[in-house]
């Protein structure tokens, strides 16, 4: 696959290596958020029928994209919301502890951990290994290793955020499922740039955030919820979720029952006029490209990067368990961090620094160019 920088308004300048951190915009995402916003400008533009039509669009496509029916999708605002309604909705009944992994994204963490305090649960946090050697492997086998008859669930990204490390998320799934534990699993940082099925992994609940991987704006997320969560509890008691919600001269006609599926944890306004339409048309573009795609194209990018890197005395996690288009970069201790952030920001090189690693993540928009610029920069701290 051919990068596609040329869809993207990125400055010919600047060397963005950190879609880990947030996206940018497609021409045609952008594009489409103007013409929304235009729209707005006259409110006869927007029908009844509106509110829910091109919600069920993207749900659908969404659906598509993580292999799963379009009435188990919500639409969010945010991941930390998706993961609070998963997690309010957790069984109090069925084992004694809950499963992180240590430096979780911190809106997962706090949610459960509190859930556990309130509910008399463990909350056991899986550590990363102190030994780099075999680090992927030895932590995913410590996950699966404590997965038994008295779990509860388990809550973890999909990738490790600040590095990059895979986890086995189809092994965890069929461990959780034999001992009736639920899985739940922030896809912030991988839906969209890799392939997630969530009825092969057997996740129950799948959060995403739609300003990185799934090239969205800010605000608005997707989510998927297994049929377990189908008689849960809502976040909040929107109009728009309840079964007579498009019969607007029957709103006061109060009932009880929901839409169908996940219907009921979609956020409120969820037909966002603004918001929705530029989510919608990233992932219609995500879809045209594969996420298959995407890792391949970052894989074959960064080769060159990484050949350095190990050549070196950089670290970083072994390839087998390492995402293509995210990963941490630990130093070789004669570097000095500042000292390199400094000189990548005057050469406009943009990574993260997250924990004690420097992370890089890439796109299609990111050329060979970009990758040799950087390897540029670090070959100077080296000799």
């Amino acid at each position: 696959m051919k990068n596609q920088k040329h869809l993207f308004q990125l400055p010919s300048d600047i060397h963005y290596l950190n879609g880990a951190y947030m996206s940018p915009l497609l021409k045609s995402v952008e594009e489409v958020g103007i013409a929304a916003l235009i729209q707005k400008r006259n409110p006869t533009n927007i029908s009844p029928a509106d509110f829910f039509s091109l919600a069920e669009v993207a749900k659908s496509n969404f659906g598509k994209l993580v292999n799963c029916p379009s009435t188990q999708v919500a639409i969010i605002p945010a991941a930390s919301y998706g993961m609070a309604t998963a997690i309010q909705n957790l069984p109090k009944d069925h084992g004694g502890h809950v499963l992180v992994v240590s430096d979780e994204f911190p809106s997962g963490y706090y949610t459960i951990e509190k859930w556990c305090r309130e509910n008399g649960k463990n909350l056991k946090v899986i550590e990363v290994p102190k030994a780099l050697e075999n680090r992927g492997k030895i932590w995913n086998s410590k996950i699966l290793s404590h997965i038994n008859e008295d779990t509860c669930a388990v809550v973890m990204s999909s990738i490790h955020w600040t590095n990059g490390t895979l986890f086995q998320l189809k092994e965890i799934g069929e461990k959780c499922k034999a001992n009736q534990a639920l899985f739940i699993v922030d896809g912030t940082q991988s839906v969209g740039a890799m392939p997630i099925d969530v009825m092969d992994y057997q996740i129950d609940a799948l959060v995403c955030a739609g300003y990185k991987w799934l090239m969205g704006p800010y605000s608005i997320g997707m989510a998927y919820y297994s049929a377990s969560f189908n008689e849960g509890n809502p976040l909040e008691e929107s109009w728009m979720n309840r079964s007579n919600a498009q019969n607007f001269s029957a709103l006061t006609q109060y009932v009880d029952d929901y839409t169908p599926g996940a219907g009921r944890y979609n956020v409120g306004e969820f037909s966002n006029f603004t918001l929705l339409p530029m989510l919608n048309a990233a992932i219609v573009q995500i879809l045209k490209w594969d996420p298959a795609n995407i890792q391949a194209y970052c894989h074959q990018l960064s080769e060159p990067l990484i050949k350095f890197l190990k050549e070196n005395g950089f670290w970083l996690e072994e390839e087998e368990f390492r995402a293509k288009h995210l990963f941490g970069v630990l130093l070789p201790v004669n570097i000095h961090q500042e000292k390199l952030l400094k000189k990548l920001q005057e050469r406009k090189i943009f990574v993260s620094v997250r924990g004690k690693a420097i992370r890089v993540s890439f796109h299609l928009y990111n050329t060979e160019e970009d990758i040799q610029v950087l390897i540029d920069t670090l070959e100077e701290f080296v000799k």
